[in-house]
């Protein structure tokens, strides 16, 4: 399979096109064939050793998000079947396989049900950010009817998640922006 890896971390001329052999599901993991992988901004503080600390030995396969469907199962999944759509987030752990491939074997209990009316590309591209705001709005804060949320910058795709989903959860969201 084809793979995009890092082998020094650096600027994007780091990033070369590999081939290696399609991994096989281990035992609790799923093989996912990806559609389509995002593109973060941990993927770039990944690729220059900047995070985390200390950084991820080289070479890895960076991507932290993708979607894809399911083409086989280790031992004792139960979570998702062979040809299931899904999407997922891989950790920053060191010796892990990303997004950034044709395939990835991956925890099953990792992966979440696409349905049909989200498409790969979207799922790939905020699946890391849903997930965030998810915990920001339900594990970090408990943002209520009544409550007043104040969100820092309404800027990127964080941000302007915050502001979608806390107004869809309040009467009152009130954006703050910085200037510098």
């Amino acid at each position: 399979m084809k793979t995009i890896q890092v082998n020094q971390h650096g600027n994007a001329e780091v990033l070369k096109l590999t081939e290696v052999e399609i991994p096989k599901p281990q035992a609790k993991q799923a093989l996912v064939k990806i559609n389509y992988a995002g593109v973060n901004f941990i993927d770039v503080a990944m690729r220059r050793g900047w995070y985390p600390n200390p950084p991820i030995p080289t070479p890895f396969i960076p991507g932290v998000e993708g979607a894809g469907e399911v083409i086989a199962i280790g031992e004792g999944v139960t979570e998702v079947k062979v040809g299931d759509r899904v999407s997922f987030m891989q950790e920053e752990e060191p010796g892990l396989d990303r997004a950034y491939a044709e395939y990835i074997p991956i925890a099953a209990w990792k992966l979440m049900p696409l349905p049909d009316t989200i498409s790969f590309e979207t799922a790939a591209a905020m699946t890391a950010q849903g997930l965030t705001t998810q915990y920001m709005m339900h594990e970090f804060t408990s943002v209520q009817p009544g409550k007043t949320t104040l969100i820092h910058a309404a800027a990127g795709g964080m941000g302007l998640n915050l502001v979608q989903w806390a107004r869809g959860k309040t009467s009152r969201c009130i954006r703050h922006r910085h200037y510098f």
